[in-house]
């Protein structure tokens, strides 16, 4: 699975802290190494070491389940998501209260269950409605399931139940996490609140760069106005009064047409693969190479966000050696301002379209 932060994790320090005992920081890394930690295990005494000073600290009990809670359902999370890494995925937002014969619903099922067919899977928040919808279409098999704990239970749809990979979390923010950590797309159907706050949510990780850019798509039941009503307080009030840009309209597409909004996630990776960040330059990964004029021509449109230098073509960096996986792929190199993410989709968006 690429970093959801498009190289942002990566670039932590990665010098293990000190307890402020060297005795201590022995017995730490000791029985890291007796426990079989072979990997990352500067990582794992570094959490140890976060641990025992929590500990030690005036912090909370509360404060304490908090922080224990969250990372085990991280861990568990992970563990889950793992054996699936391979897979790309979309994620399927939208009302809970959608019932059988309304619509939306009828379009949610029909869009996963084509998407499964382009060997994708799908994930859902696990309830009824659209989400139920979905893992109709999607089918037990090519599924997930992140469920949430409700003061008024929110009992898993018939299609995941007792799955192994419904996951049921406590906690809105590393439910959230996951959904944009281990998504490569993401559909969303009308819904109330919770879907306003995971369309905005996912937004402003694009917009503000502390999440990769990947494809968005509203989906209205044809004829809908759902998604065209929200997009004029949008353009009408946002973007007049000048709290977003223009080129932030790129994030995401609306659409009322099933067999459109999986084109656009298609076209996305159709020579796209992945970026990261290293340092301040950007790597972009492809499937092939594009042409002289190709590059000639990205240069012309997109040189009001380089920084410096060019758009040039490359091999991997040597900062990307701990992605093998992805060694062999040609590269784009530039060092482009960090504050107009909707030129970088544009420019994703170019990488497929010279590709041809």
């Amino acid at each position: 699975m690429a970093d959801f932060t498009a190289g942002g994790i990566y670039a932590l320090p990665s010098k293990p802290r000190s307890i402020g005992d060297h005795d201590f920081d022995e017995r730490i890394r000791t029985l890291v190494e007796d426990w079989g930690c072979n990997r990352s295990s500067d990582l794992i005494r570094e959490m140890i070491v976060t641990a025992l000073k929590m500990g030690r600290e005036n912090i909370t009990t509360a404060d304490l389940k908090l922080t224990n809670r969250a990372l085990r359902e991280l861990r568990y999370a992970a563990r889950v998501f793992a054996p699936y890494a391979a897979y790309k995925k979309v994620v399927v937002f939208g009302s809970a209260r959608t019932r059988p014969g309304d619509p939306s619903f009828a379009a949610a099922e029909e869009f996963a269950r084509k998407m499964v067919a382009l060997d994708y899977m799908i994930i859902t928040g696990g309830g009824d409605g659209i989400m139920g919808a979905a893992q109709r279409g999607a089918g037990r098999e090519k599924s997930f399931g992140l469920n949430i704990r409700l003061p008024f239970e929110q009992k898993a749809n018939e299609v995941i139940d007792g799955d192994e990979k419904l996951i049921n979390f406590n906690y809105f923010f590393t439910r959230k996490l996951n959904f944009v950590k281990e998504t490569h797309a993401v559909a969303l159907f009308p819904g109330g609140f919770g879907t306003m706050d995971e369309c905005f949510e996912v937004l402003t990780l694009m917009q503000t760069g502390k999440g990769r850019i990947f494809p968005l798509v509203l989906i209205d039941s044809p004829g809908g106005n759902y998604w065209r009503t929200w997009f004029a307080f949008l353009s009408d009030y946002l973007l007049k009064v000048g709290m977003i840009g223009e080129t932030d309209f790129t994030f995401f597409k609306m659409t009322d047409n099933i067999d459109g909004a999986i084109a656009e996630i298609v076209r996305f990776y159709k020579n796209f693969v992945s970026y990261r960040w290293v340092g301040k330059r950007m790597v972009v990964r492809m499937n092939k190479q594009l042409s002289a004029a190709a590059i000639e021509k990205m240069n012309a449109e997109f040189s009001d966000i380089l920084l410096q230098g060019r758009i040039e073509q490359s091999a991997a960096l040597p900062e990307e050696k701990n992605e093998p996986e992805l060694a062999s792929l040609p590269r784009l190199i530039l060092t482009p301002d960090q504050r107009h993410y909707g030129r970088i989709r544009q420019l994703i968006d170019a990488v497929n379209d010279l590709s041809e």
